[in-house]
């Protein structure tokens, strides 16, 4: 069963996990550092809590940390408790969600593993940026993406924006690295997978031409500006772009993104609608 120890001193080592998260040559889920993941707010907590990454910790404000007991009733974790000001001597900075939660990493699939149970997968290249990236796996788990395959340049899904910016979802969504890449991408049209490379190209077909004939697809996106490279293009099946307004030649990766999985997606009716 959690238990709650009260935190007064922000030197106790009893919250080193938490410790300057604003320093960039510190921060426990920094690319080489400890590869702790960090949830903020209530939400995004109650998520990491329910997910399989092993959580080693809660360092919150009482009001935020009461709200998340019943959710920790089976759970042997400490939850630190201090004041605002206490806490953001401890992590570098005001936090206004007022808790934040660690954790270890959990086991990834490999990505042959993922390709042999998904239906639908995102592929991504040169996503850097953590903001797209934790809209982009936010948008997977609503659209009912079933993994998220990682190829060259992109971020850690699992940086502390990123897993804010998902709403937690980021722990829910599978994803693996796509080694080698781009000839990596032979292995998804091996696997069965139809391969869509999205991009605001006019000359490309229209999104609605891309169809499962296999009953498998991926959608290939690349970073913002740039875009694609061309030799992740070419292992691509067909070229899409999304029709948009004259004077309008793109949209933010994760909208775009969104608008490909929503194309894929099979939305089961919810029960009082197909009882009617």
């Amino acid at each position: 069963m959690a238990h709650w120890t009260l935190i007064s001193d922000p030197a106790d080592p009893e919250v080193d996990d938490f410790r300057d998260l604003s320093a960039a040559d510190r921060r426990p889920d920094r690319p080489g550092g400890r590869g702790l993941v960090i949830a903020e707010g209530t939400v995004v907590v109650r998520r990491l809590l329910d997910s399989g990454y092993p959580v080693r910790a809660l360092l919150g404000v009482e009001r935020r940390v009461a709200d998340l007991m019943p959710d920790m009733v089976d759970l042997d974790v400490p939850a630190f408790v201090t004041s605002a000001e206490v806490m953001a001597e401890i992590v570098g900075f005001h936090l206004n969600r007022g808790v934040l939660a660690v954790a270890d990493r959990a086991p990834q699939p490999s990505a042959a593993e993922l390709m042999s149970t998904a239906r639908t997968l995102a592929v991504l290249e040169g996503i850097g940026d953590h903001e797209n990236l934790g809209a982009l796996f936010r948008n997977a788990a609503a659209l009912g993406i079933d993994g998220v395959l990682l190829g060259g340049g992109c971020a850690d899904p699992l940086y502390r924006r990123g897993v804010r910016v998902s709403m937690g979802h980021v722990l829910r969504v599978p994803f693996a690295e796509l080694r080698p890449w781009p000839d990596g991408l032979g292995t998804l049209r091996e696997a069965g997978f139809r391969v869509a490379a999205l991009t605001p190209d006019a000359t490309a077909l229209p999104l609605s031409h891309f169809e499962l004939a296999s009953g498998r697809g991926a959608v290939l996106l690349g970073s913002e500006g740039p875009g694609l490279t061309a030799e992740a293009m070419d292992w691509a099946d067909l070229r899409v772009r999304i029709p948009m307004a004259v004077g309008v030649d793109s949209l933010n990766v994760a909208t775009a993104a969104a608008i490909a999985f929503h194309h894929l997606g099979v939305f089961p009716e919810p029960a009082e609608y197909r009882s009617r």
